[in-house]
């Protein structure tokens, strides 16, 4: 059986590639990234409710939306340009310290 966590760690990251997918569907203008966005947000739900078997669901659901935002932030930096501060720097920190103070607890 897969671990519950690593099926948590793959939800996160299909949340980062659906919620990109948000920004190139172009308000679901465009059929093949609509499309890969529905099905990776499909996924990800999917695998987030197979992990939260043995999970407990606040734990799940905090740190799958935490890997997602992370994810998201540090991609759009990437991909899209949006500005780096030490705020933003800062608040991706606490997310991810968060994400690890549910793992551990």
């Amino acid at each position: 059986m897969t671990s519950p966590w690593l099926l948590i760690v793959i939800a996160g990251l299909l949340e980062t590639g659906w919620a990109l997918g948000l920004k190139y569907s172009e308000g679901f203008s465009k059929p093949i990234p609509s499309a890969l966005t529905v099905i990776g947000a499909l996924a990800s739900f999917y695998l987030l409710s197979v992990a939260m078997r043995d999970i407990p669901v606040g734990t799940a659901y905090a740190v799958w939306v935490g890997i997602g935002a992370v994810g998201t932030a540090v991609a759009a930096v990437i991909l899209f340009g949006e500005p780096v501060s030490a705020l933003r720097i800062a608040g991706i920190l606490l997310i991810i310290g968060g994400i690890v103070a549910l793992k551990l607890a």
